[in-house]
């Protein structure tokens, strides 16, 4: 499980350095030496096929031509069949070379003038009704994206989260209020911790250190919003020109009518620190944003996970979490900035050994299990940043 998925995403990496054929190389020996347990138990007798067989020869290739974002053999085989076989068949099979050349020559230099007329309004499905191909193409851009994720246009900016342009009418208007609603009487402490930090970015103390009378008070209004954008450089996945892709971390009470949705994120805490000893992971379950002073603060309020043990575990290659709490044995919650926010976040939980209740909702999954990896084959982006 591990050794094949680490393959899959290393060799479609945007950038392929020496290490990383390393990696590549160790990932496929692991491979190749644990599914022989299938072979032992009898489950396969052999492995040959096509495209475990082609794996080994990934080293080889992306050494020759270079493969950034993955060598597909299936695309290599169709543009070969275009390109050569069917070229080879119109020839007389006489020093063939020459004449494939020519007719690829000439069948470039019709799909050239194609398009061309095509652009003038010369041929009659430019200047009559769309094709069947281009009605189904302008329909779907019409389409939400069901993933809550896309590519973007323009180029590489900086990493970047932004709130919903429209704030939720019907929620709270001010923090006591929205401490009823999410049943979090200490919300009030927590914004004012937090408007602690942003005025004394420098001060040491960590946040449950400085007494509550330091502390701004905060009675103002506030606006509510159900979700954020989070906008980041991920050319291995699907992007746009510049290599940035857009998603979203989605924090509200009814999700399609199914019930809450409260997402969980990645959030920089050690700039200096790579991978997941920079980063903690948290469950967003509020976006708001108030004035104070003249300044606007656009947060979040947050349900902190702690990591367990020093590395991800060796199994599965992916790190555990699990929800963290305070020496009161109360949940630990945060108001944090948005801009700490680095991507969502998706956990998978530790199920164990006893059988799971058929009546169990995907919203409460984050509220009944106890632990849960933090899944770095959701996606490239994830598979690079949580080491």
């Amino acid at each position: 499980f591990r050794a094949f998925l680490e393959f899959c995403y290393l060799v479609r990496k945007s950038v392929i350095t020496e290490s990383d054929l390393d990696l590549i190389n160790d990932a496929l020996d692991r491979f190749h030496h644990y599914r022989e347990v299938f072979k032992t138990t009898g489950v396969v007798f052999t492995f040959s096929l096509p495209r475990q067989h082609s794996l080994k020869h990934y080293h080889d290739l992306i050494k020759l031509f270079g493969a950034p974002n993955g060598l597909c053999s299936s695309i290599t085989e169709s543009k070969h069949i275009k390109a050569v076989k069917k070229p080879y068949r119109r020839t007389s099979h006489f020093k063939a070379l020459g004449q494939m050349l020519i007719i690829n020559q000439r069948l470039d230099k019709l799909a050239s003038a194609r398009t061309d007329f095509s652009a003038r309004g010369m041929l009659s499905s430019a200047a009559g009704c769309d094709t069947e191909d281009h009605v189904a193409e302008k329909s779907a851009s019409h389409i939400d994206d069901p993933e809550d994720s896309g590519e973007v246009a323009g180029p590489r900016v900086e990493a970047h989260v932004l709130l919903a342009r429209t704030p939720q009418r019907k929620r709270a208007k001010h923090i006591p209020a929205l401490a009823h609603e999410l049943s979090i009487p200490s919300l009030a402490h927590l914004v004012r911790a937090f408007l602690f930090i942003q005025l004394h970015p420098n001060d040491p103390r960590h946040p449950s250190e400085v007494p509550l009378l330091e502390c701004p008070f905060y009675e103002g209004k506030i606006s509510i919003f159900s979700s954020a954008s989070s906008t980041f450089y991920a050319p291995s996945d699907l992007c746009g020109t510049g290599g940035m892709r857009r998603e979203y971390i989605r924090a509200t009470l009814n999700w399609r009518n199914e019930g809450p949705r409260n997402d969980c994120a990645f959030i920089i805490t050690d700039p200096d620190q790579d991978g997941m000893r920079g980063m903690d992971v948290a469950r967003i379950h509020c976006f708001f944003s108030f004035t104070f002073r003249q300044t606007v603060y656009r947060c979040a309020l947050v349900r902190w996970f702690d990591r367990h043990g020093d590395c991800a575990n060796e199994d599965t290659g992916m790190w555990v979490v699990k929800p963290s709490f305070m020496t009161s044995h109360q949940p630990n919650l945060a108001v944090i900035h948005i801009d700490t926010i680095f991507r969502a976040a998706h956990l998978i939980p530790v199920y164990g050994t006893s059988d799971i209740p058929r009546g169990i909702h995907p919203n409460v999954s984050y509220d009944i299990f106890r632990s849960f990896y933090v899944n770095r084959f959701a996606d490239h982006h994830a598979f690079e940043i949580a080491f």
